[in-house]
């Protein structure tokens, strides 16, 4: 009920005709929102966009493959940022106060998962190289996602020296904050290849742990983010849900063996947590705080 535009893909104009009969209500402004019994925020009136079939079928491919190349540039960016001792977060505000670019879809992270984005890349691939396109551009922006993964695995080995055996706390399984989605989520992967190290997984969600037990039967799926965090050599925000930013992060700390945190969505300050004395890593920041001169358990 509230599109940015409504594309339409006809080869007849009676087909035309009548959907935009279907379609009147909303691109005239006069329907009721069913969300919103007292007024919906968003009062602007979509544009009604009609174009040749072939047109309609590569929109929205077109677009989730535009929006994935940003999220895979955010990640470029971050890289290069953490080898030269830049800070992404002050780039990519920058680079988002250009019009020409704005700030959404800039965010380095985990990278993107979902439905929508992996399936139309992929199909927009084939697509283009069935049409006799070069794809390289939209291949290479597979590739960088699917190293997110493994750069922060690689991180939580160079952390830790070892992942054998270690217990890692994984915060957040959805591929996006709000919703049940499982679907392509990046932290699914990453659970994996821990698994793969022989690494030992504790995992929180507010919303998707009934989908992913059925996954992963040797995960310990907790009732609480704390709880996930006991005894854990390392934690890794993997889903940037509001709830963990506002966590107690001191009784966090309490409970975990090492204090040490991989935030896979750059959801907290590591100012902050590295005075609370984490060991933080983000994606594309410097990292906060010194490792700690212990080797005893924590409390629990």
């Amino acid at each position: 009920m509230h599109p940015d535009r409504i594309v339409v893909g006809v080869d007849d104009k009676l087909a035309e005709q009548r959907l935009r009969e279907v379609y009147a209500p909303l691109v005239a402004g006069h329907f009721s929102c069913p969300i919103h019994s007292n007024g919906c925020p968003k009062t602007s009136v979509p544009p009604l966009m009609v174009t040749r079939v072939n047109s309609a079928e590569l929109i929205k491919h077109a677009c989730n493959s535009f929006l994935a190349l940003k999220i895979s540039y955010a990640n470029l960016i971050a890289e290069i940022c953490e080898g030269l001792g830049a800070d992404v977060d002050e780039v990519i505000k920058a680079m988002a106060l250009d019009p020409r670019i704005g700030p959404d879809f800039l965010g380095p992270g985990l990278g993107f998962g979902g439905f929508c984005l992996p399936k139309d890349l992929q199909a927009f691939i084939r697509v283009g190289e069935k049409a006799g396109v070069n794809m390289s551009l939209l291949r290479d922006v597979e590739a960088i996602n699917r190293e997110q993964v493994e750069r922060i695995v690689e991180r939580g080995r160079r952390a830790l020296w070892v992942l054998n055996g270690k217990r890692i706390a994984i915060l957040g399984l959805a591929f996006k904050p709000g919703t049940d989605d499982i679907r392509f989520a990046p932290s699914l992967q990453l659970i994996k290849r821990l698994l793969e190290e022989s690494a030992y997984i504790q995992a929180y969600d507010p919303k998707a742990m009934a989908k992913s037990k059925s996954l992963f039967p040797e995960v310990r799926f907790c009732d609480s983010a704390l709880l996930a965090a006991e005894r854990a050599d390392a934690l890794v925000i993997a889903t940037e849900w509001e709830e963990f930013r506002r966590l107690d992060w001191e009784s966090v700390r309490h409970v975990m063996n090492r204090p040490l945190v991989l935030d896979a969505r750059n959801l907290l300050k590591g100012e902050e947590m590295a005075a609370m004395g984490f060991e933080y890593h983000g994606v594309g920041r410097a990292s906060s705080g010194e490792p700690p001169q212990f080797s005893s358990g924590a409390a629990g």
